[in-house]
């Protein structure tokens, strides 16, 4: 791997122009391309094999008019004032809801009953010719500008319902644009130049471009999660910039040590160049696992992820080397003011410094680091997820505002409204056994209302409407639909949001395990492969662990108990979003991994070179100690302004996301990794022979490609250069 980097490195590097223009031509051909025939972002919230899929595929099959989404206009008068007094305004705005594209029908509150007992809250039903999950975010839009007419200082107009739920747009805050300048500010004093630190920036948001054109064209060809852009987004200007600051930082090391800028890059390509391929491989296939969930919203936002990363791979390994040839010494241009250009001998680090300390007495220093990791995770032992529902979101949202007024007007219930879709048809239910179930479900204690059975144009199925008495994140409502299930375990179907997203809790539960067992094991192998060591996976599997359950932990206490919560200005607590810990886990093991990679390929270089344990991990720390720092400090940077944003689950993300970056980066990489590895020795590298025969060889770095085998380095004539062992 270390040459194939090298030679698509040169290779840029000798025809710079023409490689920024392939870059820009391809830019603008896929952007071009995503406007023209990109699809639109839609969460498909179906979990395969589920009851839900059933009772949806039954209302398809059996109940065409009833099988498409539906929606609620929700009025409201101020208080003391009637609705009825905005009847008028109300009727006009409900006609100009019936001339909307997909809308079939639209009720009126005044007609069907539909008003508070206080008679100052009313909703109107908008039924769809399309499901919910089929919708796009267009009808949606032209459904709040024909309600809009309708506001006023006496009377809110707002939507709600399920298509509204699904089909809302994440809204941005504008705070994103901090992390870059934050991740700026962290590259000028990590480099000490401003031109060397706008580079990895440059690349980043070229990527990004290039992987949101790419993403928009996947949604045509596949439903594609509406929170793919955003995580997508965060995940490519993280890597983006921590790629390119691994290869830019590994060049300049170079050219300070006196080599020629074209040998420089040469170098740097080969060595960071071939472990930016491994890194974002890893980060690829830990998304690309999402899959193996089997949720089509999971998998599209693994794929998606998949792909921005990759073009950030592309890019550092393509476009870097051009732009660094042109720069040429100009990549030091805009140097601060007291930053010298003469490298700084690693044992005068405090790096090294401190990872002497550390193997010095590894023992305390890895008990006291492992209980502080175990106290950060101790709270994801009492996490509770459940889906979100629109009662999560920011109060700045009409659905939000319209869950709200319909629990203030209806009870928490009609937020939750489930649909009993009853199969007659080789089921052993029939039509005369329709009442004893309604009976039955109306009795449960969960349960407030249970509407008229209607039942099919063909006799073969029958509906009935529930309203449970708990909102759809409360875990009563989870309770309340396993009784109902239970009625008729044979024939009894529920549909509805509250109830598609119960099977998808229920069956990301129960795939976790697997998910997380694939990727430990796909981990470990390219670990092995790469490093020619059993302990080294096992110590990066278990470390990894640690550090994304401190991030567990973290999330649990602030979200779902609500310590701090003012600070990162929640207004309540909240469910664990239940694919949280699953997304969490794929990218948090894919980007910890990075600085696995980094910090181990330089510790197994200098291992080659000195065959001295406790100095290699020293010196290792030293060369890779500001790069790995100032990169966790840029993902924290861009992953800690999604913590501004208005959604409560993007702030749930951002916060994870950075938690656990923070705490491999320092926790993990300066503390346990040298103290495990000063406790194991030579048992580090250790690989049996008929293992290392049958795995193939890939190399990160020519001075261990041509390096003798470790064990058998004489460390009292190790050579002291790369150039002395090349």
């Amino acid at each position: 791997m270390y040459q194939l980097a090298r030679r698509i490195g040169d290779a840029s590097a000798r025809r710079p122009w023409v490689t920024i223009a392939a870059w820009l031509m391809g830019i603008i051909v896929v952007l071009a391309t995503a406007g023209s025939i990109g699809g639109a972002f839609v969460d498909d919230m179906t979990a395969p094999g589920s009851q839900s899929e059933r009772a949806n595929q039954l209302l398809a099959d059996r109940f065409p008019d009833a099988a498409g989404g539906s929606a609620m206009a929700v009025f409201a008068a101020e208080d003391g004032q009637p609705l009825v007094a905005h009847r008028e305004v109300i009727a006009d705005a409900l006609q100009r809801i019936r001339a909307v594209d997909h809308v079939v029908a639209v009720s009126d509150p005044f007609v069907d009953g539909t008003v508070s007992d206080d008679s100052r809250i009313g909703f109107a039903t908008i039924a769809f010719d399309t499901p919910s999950v089929d919708l796009g975010p267009a009808p949606l839009a032209a459904l709040d500008a024909a309600v809009g007419p309708a506001r006023s200082a006496d009377l809110a107009a707002e939507l709600g319902g399920d298509a509204i739920f699904i089909n809302a747009e994440t809204e941005t805050s504008g705070a994103e644009a901090i992390g870059l300048v934050a991740a700026l500010v962290i590259l000028v004093i990590a480099f000490g130049t401003v031109v060397a630190a706008l580079v990895p920036i440059a690349l980043a948001l070229t990527a990004v471009a290039a992987g949101l054109g790419g993403i928009t064209l996947l949604a045509a060809v596949m439903d594609t999660s509406t929170s793919a852009p955003t995580i997508g987004a965060m995940i490519g200007l993280g890597v983006g910039i921590d790629y390119a600051l691994f290869v830019v930082a590994r060049y300049r090391e170079h050219r300070t040590a006196g080599l020629p800028n074209e040998q420089a890059l040469s170098l740097a390509m080969g060595s960071s160049g071939s472990a930016v391929v491994f890194a974002g491989g890893t980060v690829v296939v830990a998304m690309a696992a999402l899959v193996l969930t089997g949720l089509g919203f999971l998998g599209s936002i693994g794929l998606a992820t998949s792909l921005v990363v990759l073009f950030a791979v592309a890019s550092a390994l393509t476009l870097l080397p051009a732009i660094l040839t042109l720069l040429g010494d100009r990549i030091d241009a805009g140097r601060l003011i007291g930053r010298g250009r003469a490298p700084v001998p690693s044992e005068d680090t405090r790096w090294w410094q401190f990872a002497h300390r550390v193997s010095g007495r590894p023992w305390p220093w890895l008990l006291a680091a492992t209980a502080l990791l175990v106290l950060l995770a101790a709270p994801a032992i009492r996490m509770e997820t459940g889906f979100p529902d629109a009662g999560d979101d920011s109060v700045e949202t009409t659905h939000r505002r319209a869950h709200d007024l319909l629990a203030e007007g209806f009870g928490p219930g009609s937020n939750a409204p489930l649909l009993l879709v009853l199969d007659l048809v080789d089921t052993g239910l029939a039509a005369e056994d329709v009442p004893t179930i309604v009976a039955a479900v109306r009795a449960d204690p969960g349960v407030v209302m249970v509407g008229q059975p209607v039942t099919s144009p063909g006799g073969d199925a029958v509906v009935v409407p529930v309203v449970p008495a708990t909102d759809a994140a409360d875990p009563a409502t989870s309770a309340t639909l396993q009784r109902v299930r239970a009625v008729a375990p044979d024939g009894l179907y529920v549909a509805g949001l509250t109830a598609m997203t119960d099977d998808l809790t229920t069956q990301l539960t129960d795939t976790l395990p697997v998910f997380v067992a694939a990727i430990l094991a796909a981990s470990f192998l390219l670990l092995m492969v790469v490093f020619r060591s059993v302990a080294v996976p096992l110590k990066a599997a278990v470390m990894n662990l640690l550090s994304i359950g401190g991030a567990y932990g973290v999330v649990v206490a602030v979200f779902q108990w609500g310590w701090f919560g003012g600070l990162f200005g929640l207004d309540g607590t909240y469910l664990i979003a239940s694919p949280m810990p699953t997304i969490f886990f794929a990218v948090l093991f894919g980007l910890s991994m990075d600085y696995e990679v980094f910090l181990l390929s330089r510790i197994r270089e200098e291992y080659a070179v000195t065959g001295d344990n406790a100095e290699s991990v020293a010196r290792g720390m030293a060369g890779t100690g500001r790069v790995i720092t100032s990169a966790a400090l840029i993902m924290m940077a861009v992953f800690g302004s999604f913590v501004g944003n208005t959604s409560p689950l993007v702030k749930m993300m951002g916060l994870g996301l950075s938690t656990a970056i923070v705490l491999d980066a320092t926790i993990v990489r300066m503390v346990i990794v040298p103290a495990t590895m000063a406790l194991m020795g030579r048992a580090n590298w250790w690989l049996p022979g008929w293992l290392d025969r049958l795995l193939p060889h890939v190399d990160l770095d020519h001075a261990v490609a041509s390096a003798p085998a470790v064990p058998v380095i004489d460390v009292t004539t190790r050579p002291r250069s790369l150039e002395e062992i090349s």
